[in-house]
């Protein structure tokens, strides 16, 4: 699709207004080069390979930079990195979330060496632009190549790719070129890369002005400053004193497959949901749901754990909690607050988990969580089993479900330690402390969210009750703030 239609596909009607001047000559009069610049102006209708500017995109104002492939490929020179670069900088200054549809072959040979470098100073526009906690969505459409997609094309908050896009790193004719083969198949396609976690979804282009809107209305938070919502009814309809029921039957409760979790909460409870996919960098995990959303008026980054694919062969594993940590960064950067949700059996036991250093990124998730530049909400929903529920556990305010529950290890696992047997899980667990009533008088999770008597009998009118909680906590949640943080931690486990 030509720029000027894609543009026009996009934003709200007779919106669009140009930021272009004409480009600075760069090449030598009468040159090969500049008959090319010229037969390119004249097929292309444009004057450079993008058109810049601003319209309204579901009334929202926001920058817009789109590739012209017909203009030489699309591909970047210095007057290309020189629009580009104006525009980004503009955007960053009047405050703007920024939009880019990059189509290109990459770097304009007929420059050489000097339009390579540009790359480099396209991406530390964009990385300003973000460092200004301003969004950065991308749209890859087809194809995407070579520098454009290893700098500017691969730095969003969030990442789509149009249907069957080509888009790589080396070029299908260069590839052929210097190794004398085609490139596999079916590698450098949208579709296989949204699987394996370097692209967020595959949107058509009719669809692209609704998701991107959704993405927008949580990455620039609320509209306007409000007061933060009260609490709807009274506490004693959402909170509670949970009542002395045996551990093992909390236990028991919180593994019913017809539990709500993850899903089941966006679904009846949030709005705006887009769900990301992986880690941006290559890895994905099923068992890790990592989605921008909002309850109510409240805005966040969502990282959950997904019961349901984790009982059904994935568990969670080290790709998870680095999807985890790239949520967390996502809400730093912009932000936005995070809400954690902690629902797991336990991490995958494998010894490719191990060489891929499972230890080592539950370790960072604590870390970063601790000092995670962003306010931070914990909502503790079912299993809590080990150090895969531990990593997404600390936070500024943790809720728990009557029958989530905590622990080291599952009950069975803590019994073989101890009993070396497995038959003693039940005494185990009531002997650890693991139910919420324990956490909550431990101090380990703020207040215990009421279930009438389980979330499994009547999940809608739950998760509707929890995102109305969701919404008030996250809207009264304090700016992060590393004292306080440190202050909760050494009062864990001490109530006197």
């Amino acid at each position: 699709m030509r720029a000027a239609a894609l543009v026009a596909r996009v934003l709200d009607p007779g919106s669009w207004v140009s930021w272009d001047r004409p480009p600075d000559p760069v090449a030598e009069p009468g040159s090969p080069y500049a008959r090319e610049l010229a037969a390119a102006r004249e097929r292309s209708g444009c004057d450079e390979a993008v058109i810049t500017g601003e319209g309204r995109l579901r009334g929202r104002r926001v920058a817009f930079v789109v590739s012209e492939f017909a203009f030489l490929a699309g591909s970047i020179g210095v007057a290309t990195a020189d629009r580009i670069v104006a525009a980004v900088e503009r955007a960053t200054r009047e405050r703007l979330p920024l939009l880019a549809a990059p189509s290109s072959g990459g770097t304009r040979m007929q420059e050489g060496t000097v339009a390579f470098v540009q790359m480099a100073r396209i991406a530390a526009a964009v990385m300003a632009h973000r460092a200004a906690g301003l969004p950065y969505l991308v749209y890859l459409r087809h194809p995407t190549t070579g520098g454009v997609l290893a700098s500017w094309g691969s730095l969003g908050h969030v990442t789509a790719a149009e249907p069957g896009a080509l888009i790589g790193f080396l070029g299908p004719r260069v590839h052929r070129a210097l190794r004398g083969e085609p490139f596999p198949d079916g590698v450098q396609v949208a579709e296989n890369l949204a699987a394996k976690g370097l692209v967020d979804a595959v949107v058509g282009i009719d669809e692209l002005a609704d998701t991107t809107s959704r993405a927008l209305n949580v990455l620039c938070g609320a509209p306007e400053p409000r007061t933060p919502p009260p609490a709807p009814e009274s506490p004693a309809a959402y909170f509670e004193e949970p009542p002395d029921l045996p551990a093992w039957e909390s236990i028991t409760r919180s593994r019913r497959p017809d539990r709500p979790g993850v899903r089941d909460l966006l679904r009846h409870g949030a709005s705006d949901v887009t769900p990301l996919s992986g880690t941006g960098e290559g890895e994905a995990d099923p068992g890790l749901l990592l989605a921008l959303a909002r309850f109510g008026a409240a805005p966040c980054v969502v990282v959950g754990q997904d019961r349901l694919s984790q009982r059904s062969g994935h568990p969670l594993g080290p790709a998870g909690l680095r999807v985890a940590r790239r949520g967390m960064r996502l809400a730093a950067e912009l932000g936005l607050p995070l809400l954690t949700v902690v629902d797991t059996p336990g991490a995958v036991l494998s010894a490719e988990a191990e060489e891929r250093g499972l230890a080592g990124e539950i370790a960072r998730c604590l870390a970063e969580l601790i000092t995670l530049a962003a306010p931070t909400l914990c909502l503790l929903l079912g299993e809590g089993s080990g150090g895969a529920a531990l990593a997404l556990t600390p936070a500024d305010r943790v809720l728990c479900a009557r029958h989530a529950w905590l622990s080291p290890l599952p009950p069975e696992g803590a019994s073989a330690i101890v009993h070396r047997t497995t038959a003693r899980a039940a005494e185990m667990a009531a002997a650890q402390g693991v139910r919420s009533a324990d956490l909550l008088r431990d101090g380990v999770v703020d207040a215990v969210i009421a279930e009438r008597p389980d979330a499994a009998d009547e999940p809608g009118a739950f998760c509707t009750r929890l995102a109305a909680v969701l919404e008030h906590e996250l809207a009264n949640l304090p700016a992060a703030d590393h004292a306080a943080r440190a202050a909760r931690h050494r009062r864990l486990g001490r109530t006197g």
